[in-house]
């Protein structure tokens, strides 16, 4: 049977409206939305049109339906800029993210979900800190935020939607936290978006009456505390002198220089007034958009050694695109900029660190 949701679903993802979909296909966009609504079976011809308008292989539309995410239980990190369009095609990108989960899951052994629900909790940062000594981190900075996600059991996955406006998102599905980070952000922002979207995870699990602005400035807290510590923080700046100095220091927290002038200011090592000059002076460097020694772009590991053991088994993207039924594209995508290609094969250490260990189902 042909599946309208699946059929809603890609057109979304393909940010086409009714309209310019029913001119692809050569029917009236009254056609499409009752194609959608189930209301109508289409021809045989017509899905060959429609799969090539989307560029789908017409076996995904007909089968089981996915699991869809519901734009209210997903956590967007911004929703200001963002437009409809914009949120339904990263919001299709998850679908398309369970339906590859699912598929590694079956065949490996993943880290289970660790995480606190910490929604009881009123301050940020005494749920950062919490959340800290759970994981055994210290006050240390953390050298990579997703592969510390990924040994926590967290599923992270990439947003390639060349848009700014889409920060990134999180959710939760049969108790397994989704994260979705957009690689068109500079490496700091995605780090931060990491750590934003992991607050929202532990803090607003539930939901509950705190919305839109309030809980994004709790999980913007929670962000800034869990990956610059106060006790580090203190120990390691006590004073600010210069902009050269603050470009220096936020390596050792690998954040955006803004991000890092903003918490001196919530810990109160610098005025008001100070905070108001340095914003002024860093404005007028470029660097609210783009960032001073950009660090590198955190990479997966779990993302690593799946496909490294695939390939091993002579086990390629296209395979499992043909299997899922979906472009290579769309896993490409998924992963874009997590893992590299054709280091991604190699068996090595990085940092001192093992890989973690996945065991092959």
């Amino acid at each position: 049977m042909f599946s309208h949701k699946k059929f809603s679903l890609i057109r979304k993802r393909c940010r086409l409206t009714s309209k310019a979909l029913a001119e692809l296909v050569g029917v009236t966009p009254v056609q499409i939305t009752r194609i959608e609504r189930g209301d109508n079976i289409p021809k045989k011809e017509t899905i060959e049109k429609i799969a090539t308008a989307l560029k789908y292989p017409k076996d995904f539309f007909f089968g089981n339906d996915l699991d869809e995410l519901d734009k209210g239980s997903a956590s967007f990190r911004s929703m200001v800029a963002m437009t409809a369009k914009e949120r339904d095609a990263a919001l299709a990108a998850g679908s398309l993210a369970y339906l590859l989960s699912d598929w590694v899951s079956e065949r490996f052994e993943l880290p289970e979900p660790d995480l606190l629900d910490l929604g009881q909790e009123s301050e940020p940062a005494v749920a950062a800190r919490i959340l800290r000594q759970h994981w055994y981190l210290g006050e240390q900075p953390i050298g990579n935020m997703v592969q510390l996600l990924e040994s926590k059991g967290l599923r992270v996955y990439s947003l390639s939607e060349n848009t700014k406006n889409v920060d990134a998102f999180s959710c939760w599905r049969k108790n397994v936290p989704f994260i979705f980070l957009n690689t068109f952000k500079t490496a700091e922002h995605s780090r931060f978006d990491a750590a934003h979207e992991l607050g929202h995870l532990v803090l607003h699990k539930h939901g509950g009456p705190k919305q839109g602005r309030q809980v994004e400035i709790e999980a913007n807290d929670f962000a800034s505390s869990f990956l610059m510590p106060e006790a580090d923080i203190l120990a390691k700046i006590p004073c600010i002198t210069s902009i050269d100095q603050l470009i220096y220091a936020k390596k050792r927290w690998r954040v955006s220089v803004m991000a890092l002038t903003y918490r001196l200011r919530k810990l109160g090592i610098i005025s008001k007034r100070n905070y108001r000059t340095l914003c002024i002076q860093l404005s007028s460097y470029g660097y609210r958009t783009k960032e001073p020694n950009e660090i590198d772009r955190e990479v997966s590991t779990v993302w690593k050694k799946v496909f490294t053991d695939l390939w091993n088994d002579r086990i390629t993207k296209k395979d499992i695109a043909f299997q899922l039924k979906i472009p290579v594209d769309e896993i490409e995508s998924l992963v874009f900029g997590l893992v590299s290609l054709p280091e991604q094969f190699e068996e090595k250490k990085e940092n001192g660190e093992e890989f973690l260990k996945l065991r092959l189902l």
